[in-house]
């Protein structure tokens, strides 16, 4: 019997671009269910999905004080209740159709499967050197503790299984990066060192609608999840940008 999956897409005023998601998701996964995670919009989003009455499609507005990029996946992953769960961006930066592909992986057994950027110079030169340089970072860390690596550690493009990450991330509650960007670091620092990981190549596109959250304060929050050196590394970051 196939596996039951959730997606979860993390949101905060994406109204230009939620319902096109939506729709998109349900014309090619009529299966899955669909959470959008909310950090509280001041638009739309909310009365959009209502609008669509897909039982299948839910929107959760998440508390004020729990705000938090990551702290939504971590949210959404929890309570999905499916056997898998994908995660993907709202703005289609993230290619949808990639995701069956990953649905793939996971049915062959994969624990966690991760789309990973053909060319990532198309984020610009200072992005692509950040992520470069960044994912050496992240990948001495974690080898260091003897966990698996990535090829791409800043992708937000992931799939997984329930039953293997939903105790990791109850158990590491207090230590998760709520406020950053990458919850793949996270996943990966606090999961099996055995973990089976599958990895599909997929074309990083250019933003729908909407404006882009990204801001200096992702790369401080980022460095946050890699002990003491990277938190050091993110304190000289923040004085640098003053963020």
């Amino acid at each position: 019997m196939p596996g039951s999956c959730t997606v979860v897409i993390p949101t905060y005023n994406e109204e230009k671009n939620i319902v096109n998601m939506a729709k998109c998701l349900r014309e090619m996964y009529p299966d899955f269910k669909i959470m959008f995670m909310d950090d509280n919009s001041t638009d739309r989003s909310k009365e959009l999905i209502d609008g669509l009455n897909d039982p299948l499609t839910i929107l959760v507005t998440r508390k004020p004080e729990e705000r938090g990029l990551a702290a939504s996946v971590f949210q959404g992953i929890l309570e999905c209740g499916t056997d898998y769960f994908m995660t993907i961006d709202c703005d289609f930066q993230h290619p949808p159709e990639a995701l069956g592909r990953m649905y793939a992986k996971m049915e062959e057994g994969a624990d966690l499967t991760i789309g990973v950027r053909d060319d990532r110079f198309a984020l610009g030169f200072v992005r692509w050197a950040g992520s470069w340089a960044f994912n050496i970072f992240a990948d001495l860390f974690l080898l260091w503790h003897g966990k698996k690596i990535s090829k791409d550690v800043m992708s937000g493009l992931i799939a997984g299984r329930t039953d293997v990450f939903v105790p990791v991330i109850k158990e590491n509650w207090d230590g998760l990066e709520m406020q950053g960007w990458k919850v793949l670091l996270d996943l990966l620092k606090f999961g099996p060192k055995d973990l089976k990981i599958s990895n599909v190549n997929y074309k990083f596109g250019k933003r729908a609608e909407g404006e882009s959250h990204i801001s200096p304060r992702v790369v401080v929050t980022t460095f946050h999840q890699c002990g003491c050196f990277g938190r050091f590394c993110a304190k000289v970051y923040a004085k640098l940008k003053k963020c």
